[in-house]
């Protein structure tokens, strides 16, 4: 017999197009099972100034295609302290709830394990445009930001490649290298500079520029992750090695925004299943992830110690790509 009989569902960190698919795919299946379902506004925050709306099955008619998140988001400093959590295990006991779906990144995580050592049991839904949730293959939001930063370059390239300059492109990612690495090789970029590889500026931004126009090309794009530094930065240095004027561009929170794809849609929609499914069945103080394709359910203490390494074979694919048999393998 199920004793779940009414659970919240939240969005903390920072937003990725798919968390309003995944707290749809909450709302109806906990539904189905019976569940009541309440949504917290504005992350771990909303917990603590109890700041919660009830969700329907029509009032989360609409959203699957929806950027953003309708519950809103945001980092709460006052969850980090002892007395802002007990605040929000009050709202919780006076809502009734039994559990908490935690939708985000590895921050929201790390409030819900903080959450369930308090009583309340959390399901987290890894969210992040990062990639960098170490306990799973894949995050929600990742491919459409791929995309949307990918849809930006190439228009970028159009216009280098008629002015035959370099463009210097900071897209997002803060200390994690996947989403400028993933965009780097499908945009076919000069260079592509991770924080998990060391940066050489001679070898990785002045040789590759040089390799590429003794090749015969006259234009140049070169992906910086947010986590090495400014691009501006770079931008200013390629001046002074080569004499070049490269044009500097950040991509910014635009790759946030807009509609999910496909793959995200359908990944959030399976996640949030198996979030209240769990819940459901008696288990919750875990996180959905993702390996091999399939989903997992792992427990929160486990989960966040998991660590997620840059695939050395995609940064030697990248080097590939340009420089043919001359690549020097890395040690990503």
């Amino acid at each position: 017999m199920n004793t779940i009989k009414r659970i919240g569902v939240l969005t903390s960190g920072g937003d990725a197009p798919g968390m309003n698919a995944a707290v749809r795919a909450v709302v109806r299946t906990a539904l189905s099972y019976g569940i009541e379902c309440i949504g917290i506004r504005r992350g771990w925050q909303g917990l603590i100034t109890s700041d919660f709306v009830r969700l329907t099955s029509e009032s989360v008619g609409h959203i699957l295609s929806r950027g953003g998140t309708i519950l809103y988001t945001a980092r709460s400093k006052e969850f980090m302290t002892e007395e802002g959590r007990m605040k929000a295990v009050a709202t919780c006991k006076m809502l009734g709830l039994d559990g908490i779906v935690a939708i985000g990144g590895d921050g929201t995580f790390r409030g819900a394990l903080e959450l369930s050592r308090l009583g309340i049991p959390v399901v987290g839904v890894p969210a992040t445009i990062d990639n960098d949730v170490g306990c799973t293959n894949y995050t929600i939001g990742f491919d459409t930001a791929c995309n949307t930063a990918i849809e930006c370059i190439d228009k970028l390239r159009d216009t280098m490649q008629s002015h035959e300059r370099c463009s210097v492109v900071e897209v997002m990612g803060r200390n994690a290298g996947f989403l400028a690495l993933y965009v780097g090789i499908a945009v076919g970029a000069t260079a592509v500079l991770v924080p998990e590889h060391k940066l050489d500026f001679q070898h990785d931004v002045v040789e590759r520029i040089r390799e590429s126009r003794l090749a015969g090309n006259t234009h140049f794009m070169i992906v910086v992750a947010e986590g090495v530094g400014s691009a501006v930065d770079i931008g200013h240095q390629i001046h002074e090695a080569l004499g070049m004027d490269p044009r500097v561009t950040v991509l910014g929170h635009i790759q946030r925004g807009g509609a999910p794809n496909a793959r995200d849609r359908e990944t959030a929609t399976r996640m949030g299943y198996y979030a209240v499914k769990a819940f459901a069945e008696g288990r919750g103080n875990c996180i959905i992830g993702t390996q091999e394709g399939d989903l997992v359910e792992l427990p929160i203490e486990e989960a966040l110690a998991m660590k997620k390494h840059l695939q050395k074979y995609r940064y030697e694919i990248m080097e590939t790509m340009q420089f043919g048999s001359r690549v020097e393998r890395t040690t990503v």
